[in-house]
């Protein structure tokens, strides 16, 4: 069974319409969606973190 892709951190910063500094402000804050460090040291994320992440951010603020 094929993994599923892992995003750069370009391309989540595209989907969820943020700027880096305001991604790393909320990374700092432990908030952003779950990253994984590569051995080569680049971030990625997991399609099912950032689809989980928004989740939350809907639910959040639906309320």
């Amino acid at each position: 069974m094929a993994r599923p892709p892992a995003l750069k951190l370009p391309e989540v910063l595209t989907e969820i319409r943020m700027s880096p500094s305001v991604f790393y402000h909320l990374r700092a804050r432990g908030l952003p969606p779950r990253m994984i460090k590569l051995p080569n040291g680049e971030p990625r994320c997991r399609r099912a973190d950032l689809d989980a992440w928004w989740a939350v951010c809907e639910r959040d603020t639906s309320e």
